[in-house]
C-alpha cells in the first residue's frame, strides 16, 4: 500500500505544482474574451458554470479507458503505477490542457483544424479521417460493455440488444440537442455515480489493506506474457494519455467563460482520471493475486464492486462504471458532428442540419458494433484498434502543440519529449502487435527507434527553417 499511497499523493501534487507551471507557461489572459462569449449560439457555444464544465470534461474523457484499460494494464504489475502517475502529470494532463486552451485561442477550433493550422493542410485532411474513425470506434466500443452490464441487472427480456437500442437513442438525443439541455443536466448525476464508485473502491482499499506489491521488491512481476513496452502504454490509454481527450477539450473550450478556468477543467479532469485509473489498477492487482488473471475486465469490475461494496453499493458503483463509457460515447458523436460541420461549412443552429450529419455516423458505428457482437473476438479486436488509434491521435496532438509552443516562443520541451516517446510507442506497437504487422520484437524496437529519430530530424529541420519567423 505504500507505493499506491505515494502514487496518489504525487498525482495530487502534480496538479498543484506542474499544472500551475504549465498554466503560467501558456500565459493565461483573464481579460481575453473566450469563444463562449464571442460566438455564443445557444447550441455548442454557450457559457456554463465551471463546476459543471469540469464534470462534463471528466465524464467526456473517463470512458472505459481508466477502468478497463487500467485493469488490463495491471497485468503488467507495478510498472503500471509509474505510467499512470508520470504519464498523467507530464503527458496526458499537458496534452489535454494545451489542446483545450489552444482551441480556445482559436475560436473553439476542433482538433483537425488545430492540427491543420500547425502541421499543415495535408495533415489536417488525414486528421479529419483519422479523428472521425476514432469517434465512430469510440461509440461502438463504448456501447456494448455498458449495455451488457445493464442487462445483467435487469429482467431477461430486457437483454443486451434492448439496451444497445436505448443507449443509441440517448446518443442521438444528446448529440442533436443543445449541450446544456441533456449533457449539462444529466452529467452531474452521472458524475456523482462515477465519483461514488471511485471513492468507494479507494476507501475499501485502505480498509481491506491488501498486500499490494511494492515498487522496490516486485517491479518485474506481471501476469501478462507480452512485453511491457509498448503493450502496457497502449493498454493504459485514457488513464495516462489519450488522443480522444483532445477531441473533447474543444467542446468545453466553447463553454468556458474565463481562461483562468482552463487548469481545473482540462488539467484537473485528467489528474482525477489518473487517480481513478490508479485505484482500479490497485484493485485489479488485489483481484489477480487472489483469483488469478484469467478474467475479463468486465468480470473484475462486477466482482470487486459487489464483493467490496455490498449489493446496493455494488449496483451504484456499477452504474458509475456504466455512466463513464456512455458519457464518452455521446460527446464523441457530438464531436464528430462538429468536425463534419466545420469541414463542410454547415451551420448547426438548425436541427435538420444536425440530423443530416448524424445519420452516416450512426450507421458506421452500428456496423462496427454488429461486427463486435457476431464475431467471437470482435470486441477485443476493436478495442485494440481503438487503443492504437487513440494513442496515435495523441501523437499528432502533441506535435501540433509543440509547433504552437515554438511559434509562441514558449517552453516546447513540455510537449516535445512526450511527443517523441509516444511516437516510439505507437510505431513499435503497430509493428509488433498481433493486430499489426506481427514483426519480431527486436525488429519492431528498431523501427520504433528509427521513427523517433526521423521525428527528431524533421523537428530540427523545421525549427531551423522557421527560425527567422519565430
Amino acid at each position: 500500500m505504500i507505493t499506491f499511497t505515494i502514487a496518489i499523493v504525487i498525482l495530487v501534487l502534480g496538479y498543484f505544482v506542474y499544472g500551475r507551471y504549465i498554466s503560467r507557461m501558456f500565459g493565461v489572459d483573464e481579460r481575453r474574451a473566450t469563444p463562449a462569449v464571442t460566438k455564443n449560439d445557444g447550441v455548442d457555444y454557450i457559457v456554463m458554470p465551471t463546476w459543471k464544465i469540469f464534470m462534463i470534461q471528466f465524464l467526456n474523457i473517463a470512458g472505459l479507458g481508466p477502468i478497463f484499460g487500467a485493469i488490463m494494464g495491471a497485468k503488467f504489475g507495478t510498472s503500471s503505477y509509474l505510467w499512470i502517475v508520470f504519464g498523467t502529470i507530464f503527458a496526458g494532463a499537458v496534452h489535454d490542457y494545451l489542446s483545450g486552451m489552444v482551441s480556445m485561442r482559436n475560436d473553439g477550433a476542433s482538433l483537425p483544424q488545430l492540427v491543420g493550422k500547425y502541421l499543415g493542410k495535408r495533415t489536417e485532411k488525414v486528421m479529419i479521417i483519422f479523428t472521425l474513425l476514432l469517434m465512430v470506434l469510440v461509440v461502438a466500443v463504448f456501447v456494448l460493455q455498458p449495455a451488457q452490464l445493464i442487462a445483467n441487472m435487469t429482467p431477461a427480456k430486457l437483454n443486451v440488444y434492448f439496451w444497445v437500442v436505448v443507449i443509441f437513442a440517448y446518443y442521438l438525443i444528446a448529440t442533436i440537442l443543445p449541450i446544456d439541455k441533456v449533457i449539462g443536466n444529466l452529467y452531474p448525476i452521472f458524475g456523482g455515480a462515477l465519483m461514488f464508485m471511485a471513492i468507494g473502491i479507494l476507501v475499501m482499499l485502505f480498509i481491506k489493506q491488501p498486500e499490494l506489491p511494492e515498487m522496490w521488491n516486485s517491479f518485474g512481476t506481471k501476469y501478462e506474457a507480452g512485453p511491457i513496452f509498448p503493450m502496457m502504454f497502449i493498454s493504459i490509454a485514457c488513464g495516462a494519455i489519450s488522443g480522444f481527450h483532445a477531441t473533447q477539450s474543444p467542446l468545453m473550450a466553447r463553454c468556458i467563460k474565463n481562461e483562468k478556468h482552463g487548469r481545473p477543467v482540462f488539467y484537473g479532469a485528467m489528474v482525477v482520471e489518473g487517480i481513478v485509473a490508479l485505484i482500479w489498477a490497485a484493485a485489479a492487482t488485489t483481484f489477480f493475486q487472489e483469483n488469478g488473471a484469467d478474467f475479463t475486465a468486465a468480470q473484475v469490475v462486477d466482482f470487486i464492486c459487489k464483493d467490496w461494496l455490498g449489493m446496493l453499493g455494488g449496483i451504484l458503483a456499477i452504474l458509475g462504471v456504466i455512466a463513464a463509457p456512455i458519457t464518452s460515447g455521446d460527446t464523441a458523436m457530438r464531436s464528430a458532428r462538429l468536425i463534419l460541420a466545420d469541414m463542410l461549412h454547415l451551420e448547426q443552429k438548425s436541427i435538420s442540419k444536425r440530423l443530416l450529419l448524424c445519420g452516416p455516423l450512426f450507421v458506421a458505428s452500428l456496423g462496427i458494433l454488429i461486427f463486435s457482437i457476431i464475431n467471437a473476438d470482435g470486441f477485443t479486436i476493436i478495442w485494440r484498434y481503438f487503443s492504437w488509434c487513440n494513442q496515435t491521435l495523441a501523437v499528432f496532438t502533441l506535435w501540433a502543440m509543440t509547433v504552437y509552443l515554438v511559434l509562441e516562443k514558449k517552453n516546447y520541451l513540455v510537449t516535445l519529449l512526450p511527443a517523441l516517446f509516444m511516437t516510439c510507442v505507437v510505431t513499435t506497437y503497430i509493428s509488433v502487435a498481433p493486430e499489426g504487422f506481427r514483426l519480431n520484437e527486436i525488429v519492431s524496437y528498431c523501427i520504433g527507434g528509427a521513427a523517433t529519430m526521423a521525428a527528431i530530424v524533421w523537428f530540427v529541420v523545421w525549427k531551423k527553417k522557421n527560425e527567422p519567423a519565430i
